[in-house]
């Protein structure tokens, strides 16, 4: 098993990186609706609200992915410790 502090590092790195991803990628979703709410082709929006989807998707994962390391790092430590 790796040492806790390879974990934490990861996780201090993938956490913030995924809670802007799905910020970023909320944001671009919220514009596709607004250009089709405003009646715009399809053309314009439908591309820039699958682009939107994937990287709410991928934050997702992301900090799913971050989390499993803070996880890690806190069992490694438990282990040491011996609690």
């Amino acid at each position: 098993m790796r040492e806790p502090r390879h974990h934490l590092r990861r996780w201090a790195l993938l956490a913030p990186l995924g809670l802007a991803a799905i910020g970023f990628g909320l944001s671009l979703t919220g514009e596709a609706i607004r250009l089709k709410a405003q009646g715009r082709p399809a053309s314009r929006w439908f591309g820039l609200g699958t682009l939107g989807l994937i990287v709410v998707n991928s934050g997702i994962a992301t900090v799913v992915e971050a989390g499993k390391h803070k996880a890690l790092a806190d069992l490694g430590r438990a282990r040491e410790t011996g609690a």
